[in-house]
């Protein structure tokens, strides 16, 4: 099953926009910002048909393809030189979207949030995240391995940016993803607070069964108040029941603070005995 970095990058290669030149070159930009002018290695096929297609575009004919390993490579006899002064938001999408396949990655959102751009040199980092900055996209640059990584680890950034440069499809994904990651996460939340929530409840109620035979071991469970006897009646005999419950057992119904005042009152007297004060 192909990644979902693949999965982006296989969207973007299929974007038909060839057909406006100024698109092309700064797309074109975008890529030898990430890579050498001359010489370009993937290892998707449809990533360097791309990369081939621009090239003729611009009436760069002169190269060749080959496979070394897993990758494709494209030369090119010459350097391929293009400053272009990027004009409007299309040109900007165009640039970045040639970036991130030059030389982006992003992970499976099912595992971890991270989107990231290795840049040859730091200036051309910083030029995509201004742009980026400029469309209320956050990004950050941290220099590894001599490279300069442009990265961003924000679910929300991530969906900006994958919208921004025309990957609508994954857009759709990666939020159907993050949907079903947040409705678990929220499960999972639930869950353990009530498990904690139903421990504790077991705990306390092991602690007044144990406490309550321990009055009835020593022959003093009859004094207790009657209210207080009716009470640790019913504990025996529903030892998995809340507060809550045993409360609206009783007759007359008491809340839950009542319960509890009155299991402490017991919890003491059984106390006593214990510390032999009784």
């Amino acid at each position: 099953m192909a990644s979902f970095s693949s999965q982006v990058k296989k969207e973007l290669s299929e974007i038909n926009n060839l057909s406006n030149k100024e698109l092309v070159k700064a797309e074109l930009m975008g890529y030898i910002t990430t890579n050498s002018s001359k010489k370009f290695s993937t290892s998707s096929q449809y990533n360097i048909n791309r990369y081939s297609k621009l090239l003729n575009n611009i009436g760069e004919n002169d190269f060749s393809i080959s496979i070394k390993g897993n990758n494709y490579e494209i030369k090119t006899k010459n350097n391929i030189e293009i400053s272009q002064e990027i004009k409007n938001d299309e040109q900007k999408k165009a640039l970045i979207r040639g970036a991130f396949l030059g030389a982006g990655t992003i992970t499976n959102p099912e595992s971890v949030y991270h989107l990231e751009i290795a840049f040859e040199k730091e200036e051309y980092a910083n030029l995509i995240k201004n742009i980026l900055e400029e469309m209320e996209i956050s990004s950050k640059i941290i220099k590894r391995d001599n490279k300069n990584l442009l990265y961003i680890e924000d679910g929300d950034n991530i969906s900006k940016f994958l919208a921004f440069i025309g990957a609508n499809k994954s857009v759709l994904k990666f939020e159907d993803t993050r949907v079903m990651k947040d409705v678990r996460n929220n499960i999972n939340r639930l869950v353990n607070c009530e498990t904690a929530n139903l421990n504790k409840t077991i705990n306390s109620a092991v602690k007044q069964i144990d406490k309550i035979k321990l009055i009835k071991s020593k022959k003093r469970f009859k004094e207790l108040s009657e209210k207080e006897q009716q009470l640790a009646e019913l504990r025996l005999k529903n030892p998995h029941a809340s507060l809550v419950s045993l409360g609206s057992m009783l007759t007359p119904p008491l809340s839950k603070s009542g319960v509890n005042h009155r299991m402490n009152s017991i919890m003491k007297f059984a106390d006593k005995l214990t510390r032999g004060d009784e």
